[in-house]
């Protein structure tokens, strides 16, 4: 993403809000000089996303030794399985990089052992089709590519995935679709 404009100071902080050193992945907060920030009619939203002076508005990134910043995921889409926190973006890369998906969104659905579990929700190109040989060349893939923890243990394939106008997934609507379904298998 670059460096902090002039007047604006950012921090990377842990579950705790200690400050993490650079190369750490946690919560993004940033401070604007003295302008303050707010959400709109919702001041429990804004005190519940602000540590002093800084707020976040939910991303998670790292700080290199540089002060660079690199985002990497957003709080709302983090998978926690087993009291282990996944990053979904880093297992959609890896998949991405499988030459028979063309679009991929992870999410956590509910488990009752794990807490979570990873589903792969996947868009194919169009010489390819769903089916258990292929997904067992995706798991393989992944394996080359992830750690044991980080493996998707679903697949769902699918015709398109939801996107807003300029191409933004909407994760919600995964959830919303896959998780009352998790529910209730579980």
């Amino acid at each position: 993403m670059g460096r902090p404009w002039p007047g604006a100071d950012i921090k990377i902080l842990d579950e705790d809000g200690s400050e993490l050193p650079p190369g750490e992945r946690g919560s993004v907060y940033i401070k604007l000089g003295d302008d303050g920030f707010s959400y709109h009619d919702d001041e429990a939203k804004t005190a519940s996303n602000r540590r002093g002076e800084y707020f976040t508005v939910g991303d998670i990134g790292e700080l290199d030794e540089a002060g660079y910043l690199y985002l990497r995921d957003r709080t709302a889409d983090l998978i926690i399985a087993g009291g282990v926190n996944i990053y979904p973006v880093e297992i959609e890369h890896a998949l991405l990089l499988h030459p028979a998906v063309a679009d991929v969104g992870v999410i956590g659905i509910p488990d009752d052992d794990m807490g979570e579990r990873i589903l792969a929700v996947v868009e194919l190109t169009a010489d390819q089709h769903p089916g258990e040989p292929l997904e067992e060349m995706l798991r393989t893939h992944c394996e080359a590519h992830l750690a044991r923890f980080k493996l998707p243990k679903q697949f769902e394939f699918v015709t398109s995935l939801p996107r807003d106008p300029s191409g933004k997934l909407f994760k919600r609507r995964l959830r919303d679709q896959y998780a009352p379904a998790a529910t209730s298998a579980g």
